[in-house]
Order: structure tokens, then sequence, then C-alpha cells
């Protein structure tokens, strides 16, 4: 693994930390009433900023 897939890994990790974060203040100060709409637009975020989680996850067959 080369430094720059280093660091690009690093960044995407950050990133999802700080998303579910948001994710889970906004649900507690909603009391969770619009958690399934505040999940599929973090999930439209982090698609667009190219950290879908679907896509590293290992193939299952």
């Amino acid at each position: 693994m080369g430094i720059f897939d280093k660091l690009k890994s690093q960044a995407r990790n950050k990133g999802k930390k700080s998303s579910d974060s948001a994710e889970q203040k906004i649900n507690e100060r909603t009391g969770g009433k619009y958690e399934d709409q505040i999940d599929a637009g973090q999930q439209r975020a982090e698609g667009s900023l190219g950290m879908d989680r679907d896509r590293e996850r290992p193939d299952q067959t």
C-alpha cells in the first residue's frame, strides 16, 4: 500500500466517523422521528463523495 492509498484510507475513515457522529446527533435532537430520512440522506451524501459503504464490503459468495 502506497502512502497516497494510506492517506486516502485515513481520510475516508475520518469522513465516515464524522458522518456517523452527525447522524447520531441529529437523531438525538429529533428523538429518532426522522431516522429513516436521515439515514437515506447520509447514504446519498456518502455516495456522492465516493464513500459508499456497500462498495467497500468484500464480496460474499
